[in-house]
Parts: structure tokens; C-alpha cells; sequence
């Protein structure tokens, strides 16, 4: 049984500055979003704060999340870097905290005493990771203290990642989708057209439906309330096993691997 239960969906805010990721994020809250994904090396976490401040909902109904960069793993970097990010977010405690990416200064046996001791002065709800592989994950959990909430990896239509989930499944760990909607780059495919027709809603909702039936968390980005809204009545619709299937028979594609990306499974 995992220790806390995530909202189903959530808003992603990469590549949201300024005043637009501010304004989107109050549209979102006031919809009803309670799920807010952030970085530090997406450069808007005062933005973020900006918008949790102005929308004036208890900070304790939203569950806010961000990630350290590589380069802020050593363990005096993840206190000094972090207590930076908490000023910003204009709050005293995360409630997951991610590694972003097993790269850089990351030390299982020094980064993560390091985040355990942010539980347990309070400042950090929950400890998370983003885009590590299975037998990264596996490192994770024996060196943590705290149990690892979440993995946040691509997850899309087109990347189903189906032996890490299901570990991640196995662990109690809940798998976060970024990049739900494979940022634009599979709209086109004509599987999720006709599955969007025969539903008479939109690809990117096909999408996000996929996600949800995965039991996964998407995370998807939005620059208007009419998206957020599209993002969020996803949620009631519901596509069956022979759509699951054929969605399954996508090519693969991964959108986001960086040179410093962990070897990831070609059979997943």
C-alpha cells in the first residue's frame, strides 16, 4: 500500500515561464487540479509558488513536486540547492522530491542519505526519481531509508514502457508520465485518429486515456484553459483491450534521451 494517494492527473510545466505559467497554473487549480510537476532546471519555480500563493487554496490540498538537477546531488548541493527551490516555490516542505535524472554528481550511497535527511527534518514529504531504469531503481530503493514514491519516466502511446511499470507496479511505486502526449509527434498516427473519432473526442485526450488505463499518472503541459479542461475530462473516458492493443503496436519512439540519459531497455 503506497503512503499517500496521488491525484490521477496532474499539470506539467515544462518549458512554462513568467507570468503564463503563473496565470495556467491558477486556471488549473481553480478546475481543480491539486497535482503540480516542476523542476529546477525548468527555471519557474517561483512561478509556481506565485500561482499556489494567488490561488489562496490551503497548501496541504496540493501535492507539489520537483526535481534537483544532476549537477545538485552532492549531498551539500541538495540541501543548499534545494532550501533555494523552497524560497522559490514560497513554501517550507515539498511534498516529492525527485532526483531528475541517475547523472552528474548522483551518488546512490551520498545523494540519498542526503534527501532522507530532508524527510526527516520535515522540508520533503516524499522521495521520488525520474527516468531510471530497473536496475537503477532497484539500487534506489535498497540505499534509501524512505521508500521511493514515484519513477518519473516518458510514457506516451508510442512508449509504453511495460516491463518498468510493472516493476514499478511491484514496488508499490507510482510510475508519473511526463511527455503523455508524445509531445505532438504521434497526433498523426492513424490508430489514434480513428480511435479518437470512434470516441468523438480529441488524440492528446487518447492519449492521456492510454495513460490512465496503464494506471500510470500523466503529467501533461497546457498553455490554456481549454487544454486543461481537454487534459482533465479525460478522466471519465475509457478506451477497451482491443484499442489498448492496437495503440500497443505503435513504433517505439523516445523523444527525450539526452547524452547523459541511463541505458534504457530496448526491450521495454
Amino acid at each position: 500500500m503506497k503512503s499517500i494517494e496521488l491525484p490521477r492527473i496532474g499539470m506539467g510545466t515544462w518549458q512554462l515561464r513568467g507570468s503564463t505559467c503563473t496565470k495556467i497554473l491558477i486556471e488549473g487549480l481553480k478546475l481543480g487540479y491539486r497535482f503540480i510537476d516542476t523542476a529546477q532546471a525548468y527555471h519557474n519555480e517561483q512561478y509556481v509558488g506565485d500561482a499556489i500563493e494567488a490561488s489562496e487554496i490551503p497548501r496541504d490540498e496540493i501535492v507539489l513536486a520537483t526535481k534537483l538537477w544532476i549537477s545538485k546531488l552532492s549531498p551539500r548541493r541538495v540541501h543548499s540547492s534545494f532550501e533555494k527551490s523552497l524560497k522559490k516555490l514560497k513554501t517550507n516542505y515539498v511534498d516529492i522530491l525527485y532526483i531528475h535524472w541517475p547523472a552528474g554528481k548522483y551518488d546512490p550511497d551520498k545523494t540519498l542519505p542526503a534527501m532522507n535527511e530532508l524527510v526527516e527534518n520535515g522540508k520533503v514529504k516524499h522521495i521520488g526519481v525520474s527516468n531510471f531504469t530497473i536496475p537503477l531503481l532497484k539500487e534506489a530503493i535498497e540505499k534509501s531509508e524512505n521508500p521511493i514514491l514515484a519513477n518519473q519516466v516518458e510514457m506516451h502511446p508510442g512508449l509504453g514502457i511495460h516491463k518498468l511499470h510493472q516493476f514499478n507496479q511491484s514496488q508499490n511505486i507510482y510510475t508519473i508520465a511526463y511527455s503523455p502526449l508524445g509531445r505532438g509527434n504521434i497526433w498523426k498516427n492513424p490508430i489514434l485518429k480513428e480511435i479518437a473519432q470512434n470516441h468523438g473526442i480529441t488524440v492528446p485526450q487518447v492519449c492521456i486515456a492510454y495513460v490512465l488505463h496503464r494506471d500510470a499518472i500523466p503529467i501533461p503541459k497546457a498553455s490554456s484553459k481549454q487544454h486543461l479542461k481537454e487534459n482533465l475530462d479525460a478522466l471519465s473516458m475509457t478506451l477497451d483491450d482491443n484499442e489498448i492493443k492496437h495503440i500497443d503496436t505503435l513504433p517505439k519512439r523516445r523523444f527525450l534521451s539526452p547524452p547523459f540519459a541511463p541505458h534504457w531497455d530496448k526491450n521495454d
